[in-house]
């Protein structure tokens, strides 16, 4: 594999989401498997449902998963989809979910168009089924689209000006790769910082592509209506706008109780052996 995912707050969801009487666990974004990996590994008589609409990564979890086989079923598809997945399956009740709403390492490092310095084509799925690529939406949209969107999902401030120099850039030529638009935005702001300046951008386009919250608005309210009677439910979110989506749901759902009250961080150790999890926050609920 190369490099492996770390998984974030990992002690966190052990510790929130299972224990000795969680017959069935279902990990809605198994990614590199590090939740899943370490849950099996500790709890022996679980079985785990692994899904994930990315290809590549459910091919990764396979391979570190092969010595759980007989405990693991794992499903190609988006958690969007989640009371269908478990319906063909003949599932109407689980115990426990979670949802980590982070890209994985894989994803990242796959050439895939997540990184400011890919050369690669400017993608951006993590379901390379679907239609919509990253380069569609740059290439295509309107100045009004982009700038929407730049507005809405990334809380970008200067999105005006940086729709507007991506428009002019790509009268000269399609802006193809993920380095090419990280260079137009970085001109557009006119500035350099600890975060890349194309941060936002990159993330109100990678939540255009794979039209991120609405999926999570239809897969965890799905997620609570499968859960069992004392079952419980945790999200890992890493912006603001997920956060929000999972915060409002949670406490507006009267067939649960918060068992977070505020979200957990990461503690500094953990941020300073994996700082891509300085931004997660965990949120935990029970099923009344």
């Amino acid at each position: 594999m190369g490099v492996t995912h770390i998984p974030v707050l990992l002690e966190d969801v052990i510790d929130k989401l299972v224990n000795d009487e969680t017959v069935l666990f279902v990990d809605a974004t198994i990614g590199g498997a590090g939740h899943a990996y370490a849950i099996l590994e500790r709890y022996r008589n679980l079985r785990l449902i692994g899904i994930d609409a990315d290809e590549d990564d459910l091919s990764i979890a396979e391979e570190r998963l092969h010595t759980f086989i007989d405990r693991v079923q794992l499903i190609r598809g988006n958690f969007r989809d989640l009371r269908q997945i478990l319906g063909d399956l003949g599932i109407v009740a689980i115990d426990s979910i979670l949802f980590d709403l982070g890209l994985s390492t894989y994803q990242f490092m796959g050439n895939r168009g997540f990184s400011f310095n890919d050369d690669a084509f400017l993608d951006m799925r993590m379901d390379n089924r679907e239609p919509v690529t990253a380069y569609d939406v740059v290439n295509s949209y309107s100045y009004e689209g982009l700038r929407g969107i730049l507005e809405e999902y990334g809380e970008e401030y200067r999105a005006p000006r940086i729709a507007r120099m991506i428009v002019e850039e790509r009268k000269k030529r399609p802006i193809s790769t993920a380095r090419e638009l990280a260079h137009v935005v970085s001109k557009a702001k006119r500035r350099e910082g600890r975060i890349h300046p194309a941060t936002k951008t990159f993330q109100a386009l990678r939540i255009e592509v794979n039209q991120e919250l609405e999926n999570i608005k239809t897969g965890v309210k799905d997620a609570i209506t499968l859960l069992a009677p004392k079952g419980r439910i945790g999200v890992i979110s890493f912006h603001s706008l997920e956060d929000r989506i999972i915060k409002e749901t949670f406490k507006g759902s009267d067939s649960l109780a918060l068992v977070t009250k505020k979200p957990i961080r990461p503690e500094r150790p953990e941020i300073l052996e994996n700082p891509s999890a300085r931004s997660a926050k965990f949120r935990v609920a029970e099923k009344l």
